[in-house]
């Protein structure tokens, strides 16, 4: 489960098509904790869940950001819906906007998973084609050149 808070007053439901789906009715999960401000979204991917985007486990954090490589395959259409969510932060940030985001694991746990830290992400630096969130670490979005 990919979730997403922030400062902006957005609707940004007005992004969702069959990619990706934003939903300000979160799913209840206890990592939900974790978001920073006062504007909540689910960010559901075609599957129903957040697994329809790219992600690093837990045990290959540091692999890091990366571009899609022909010798690891990755679904077309996860690439793309991926593509729309960071570009979506990054309009929000490059505006000023806080935003950040936790993606979790959610198996029915009825407490909160420990995350594996905070990173502050500085898109000034990342490509969003090298984008990709990192199982249980909390997002600070930042552009600093």
């Amino acid at each position: 489960m990919t979730l997403l808070s922030t400062t902006a007053e957005d609707d940004l439901a007005v992004n969702n098509n069959g990619l990706v789906r934003f939903s300000s009715e979160l799913p209840g999960i206890p990592e939900e904790k974790y978001l920073s401000f006062k504007n909540q979204w689910y960010i559901g991917s075609q599957h129903g869940c957040s697994c329809g985007f790219r992600h690093l486990y837990t045990s290959s954090v540091e692999l890091g950001f990366g571009e899609p490589q022909e010798w690891y395959s990755e679904e077309a259409s996860d690439i793309e819906a991926t593509l729309q969510v960071i570009a979506i932060i990054r309009k929000l940030v490059e505006r000023g906007e806080l935003v950040d985001c936790v993606d979790a694991w959610a198996h029915g746990q009825e407490t909160a998973e420990p995350l594996e830290g905070d990173l502050e992400i500085n898109l000034a630096k990342i490509n969003d084609p090298s984008f990709r969130f990192f199982e249980n670490r909390r997002f600070l979005f930042l552009n600093q050149a």
